[in-house]
């Protein structure tokens, strides 16, 4: 008995040991809280940045207000974990990476599209969301990263802007001048796109490396300026895109006929200056540039005066990208409050994908997944709250909503505000928010913006292009005839073509305002005359520019060509059968069928007896043989007739039992002639 007791005790410390390593192991793999009393979330951008020195102030200005707010995470204290990308995509994802291994819940950034698009399939696989202020590639979008989560607007709407801009202009081409990253050939793509359905187009893109020297952009700047487009959008980074405008005021750049479109780099690089100096914005008179729009709320006003006021702060001046930092940071508090209201856990584990059996010393094992996170996703997609930026919410394609810009004049005294653009409205004069409450209006005679200074101080709309100083001349072609010389034939003498074709293309060249280099190339070896039908071609392969001559238009090469308008006749005939129709004295008969004349005549004879039965007791003149009587009732009824032939409506009169009926009938000569020759 003594033995089953001592039996039972070990097995039952046993039990309680397996218990306690089983636990131990759970615990050391897995961290769970219900309802934790700290949050993490990280933040990831480049401080010491244009973008960065606005959005530090607004982050912590963020982590700030949700702790003091008591209906937002009640017990829980949320705080922030910085890690400074340094502008550099190496350095950016060795922080991310050690960012990651913190626990936290949420990352606030990256800034860089580059960055995010490597840390995005790391926060795929750790199930963390990116809730990024500033990574503004349109292809992060993507459903590749389901977990990158862009909390300002996509250059994707930006890029639409600049398009219906360019079309509201009437320009057709443009130079597209970019930093060569992620970033900048993504917009540019889309950029194209939205060209291209304008009619338009981009005429050269000119990549600049992302260290781009001095002696780069001015080479660069001088191979573009010799091209035609004068229209050129400017998609850089804000920490040197100013050096740029720099270098192109010394090459004569920044004068009449140019036109320069900035994306909302510029924008944030003036905001965060002000007040801008003198020299910059003569620098950069006349440059059109965009900016995220965000309501002019007391809120927001009082938020910059906050951040101006508070201590340690590096600038004294923000642009939007402080808006939406901190906005993030709410979007996250309010995601995370509803996320813990409807029964989420926060826990982390580790990933057995990562575990060491190499000997790295990356010790990528200390990497940890957020187990909640596949339901922690849906809850911060479906938030929906007013924020300084505007409203935050999400469409189906996580972009937020409403994007709109504002579309900026920069000249001597400022920027000057020239108008906005919506998805909702395109171009207008009126506030996003003002149209949002009225139907959607896109039609071109809609689309309104206030007047613009252009380089040069002009307000005159450049035509926005040139003959280029290497462009090449417009090849014409001109058949080598043997016959009909006096139209078009060969000359000795420049331009090496003469004829009655030639003189009209002659005189309408030289109607234009500018002058078109042209060189005329005979077409055939003039022993024979050419196929026309071939020239043709030649135009539509583009083996010419244009054709002279007496080219005839025909069906089949109006498939393939535009032409003119005919300035001589062709001498083409068109020949047909010609029927004789021989008179008859009866052809007054015809308008009318056989049976519209019987009708006619049974009328004749009704109305007649009518009039004879209601006459002939009382007027004499209806009394007699019956040959008179007959005679009568024809002539008076021949002669109401011609009297009522332009009545338009029957009458009956009663006066002494008198009783009269008249028709219409209103048939003319040349009505009659009319139907027979019809």
């Amino acid at each position: 008995m003594e033995v089953l007791r001592v039996k039972g005790f070990f097995i039952f410390v046993f039990c309680l040991w397996i218990s306690n390593e089983v636990m131990a192991a759970t615990i050391g793999n897995s961290s769970v809280s219900s309802r934790p009393s700290v949050l993490k979330i990280g933040a990831l951008f480049t401080v010491n940045s244009v973008i960065g020195r606005s959005a530090k102030p607004g982050i912590m200005a963020a982590i700030e207000d949700v702790n003091a707010n008591k209906s937002i995470l009640p017990g829980v204290k949320l705080e922030v974990i910085l890690h400074d990308t340094n502008c550099s995509g190496f350095l950016g994802t060795v922080e991310a990476l050690q960012l990651m291994e913190n626990e936290v819940v949420a990352a606030i950034g990256p800034q860089s599209s580059g960055i995010a698009h490597i840390i995005s399939h790391v926060a795929n696989e750790l199930h963390i969301p990116l809730l990024s202020f500033g990574a503004t590639d349109p292809t992060l979008s993507s459903l590749q990263f389901p977990y990158f989560v862009r909390t300002t607007h996509s250059d994707y709407f930006q890029m639409y802007a600049i398009a219906d801009l360019v079309d509201h202009y009437r320009w057709r081409q443009v130079i597209a001048i970019f930093v060569d990253d992620d970033n900048g050939r993504n917009g540019v793509s889309v950029l194209g796109d939205a060209l291209a359905k304008k009619r338009g187009k981009i005429s050269y893109k000119a990549a600049l490396s992302p260290v781009a020297t001095k002696s780069d952009i001015s080479d660069l700047l001088n191979s573009v300026n010799l091209m035609e487009s004068r229209v050129f959008v400017l998609h850089v980074n804000p920490d040197y895109g100013l050096a740029i405008f720099s270098i192109a005021k010394n090459l004569g750049m920044m004068t009449s006929g140019y036109v320069w479109i900035a994306t909302d780099w510029l924008p944030s690089k003036l905001d965060s200056m002000e007040p801008v100096d003198a020299n910059t914005l003569n620098l950069l008179q006349g440059v059109i540039a965009l900016r995220h729009h965000t309501p002019d709320t007391n809120l927001k006003k009082s938020f910059f005066s906050r951040l101006k006021n508070a201590n340690g702060t590096k600038t004294s001046s923000f642009n939007s990208y402080a808006l939406y930092a901190y906005d993030s940071v709410w979007l996250a508090a309010y995601a995370l409050d509803t996320f813990l209201k409807e029964g989420g856990n926060i826990s982390f584990s580790s990933d057995p994908k990562l575990v060491d059996t190499t000997g790295s010393m990356l010790h990528l094992s200390s990497l940890r997944v957020f187990d909640g996170g596949p339901s922690f996703l849906p809850t911060l997609l479906r938030m929906n709250f007013t924020g300084l930026s505007g409203q935050i919410q999400f469409a189906n394609g996580k972009d937020l909503i409403q994007p709109s810009y504002d579309i900026l004049n920069i000249g001597d005294s400022g920027s000057r505000r020239v108008g906005y653009w919506s998805n909702y409205s395109g171009l207008s004069v009126l506030a996003p928010e003002i149209l949002y409450k009225k139907p959607p209006n896109t039609s071109t005679s809609n689309q309104k913006l206030f007047s613009v200074l252009w380089p040069g101080e002009t307000v005159a709309i450049p035509k926005g292009w040139v003959f280029p100083n290497n462009g090449m001349p417009l090849r014409i072609a001109v058949p080598h005839r043997i016959s009909y010389l006096e139209f078009v034939s060969k000359d000795k003498n420049p331009p090496g073509v003469r004829g009655y074709c030639i003189d009209v293309f002659e005189a309408a060249i030289n109607l234009l305002p500018y002058p078109v280099p042209r060189k005329y190339i005979l077409y055939g070896d003039g022993n024979r005359n050419p196929s026309y039908s071939e020239l043709v071609n030649q135009v539509a392969l583009n083996n010419f520019d244009a054709a002279v001559g007496d080219v005839t238009i025909v069906p089949n090469r109006t498939r393939l060509l535009d032409f003119t308008q005919p300035f001589m006749e062709s001498g083409l005939v068109v020949v047909v059968p010609v029927k004789e129709i021989k008179s008859s004295p009866w052809a007054f008969l015809k308008p009318f069928t056989a049976q519209m004349w019987c009708v006619t005549g049974a009328f004749f004879l009704f109305v007649g007896a009518v009039v004879w039965i209601l006459e002939h007791r009382h007027n004499p003149e209806f009394r007699g043989p019956p040959k008179k009587q007959l005679m009568t009732i024809f002539w008076r009824e021949h002669c109401e007739r011609s009297w009522a032939i332009r009545a338009n409506h029957m009458a009956f009169c009663s006066i002494d039992y008198q009783f009269k009926l008249h028709g219409k009938l209103n048939i003319h000569p040349h009505s009659a002639a009319t139907i027979l020759t019809n």
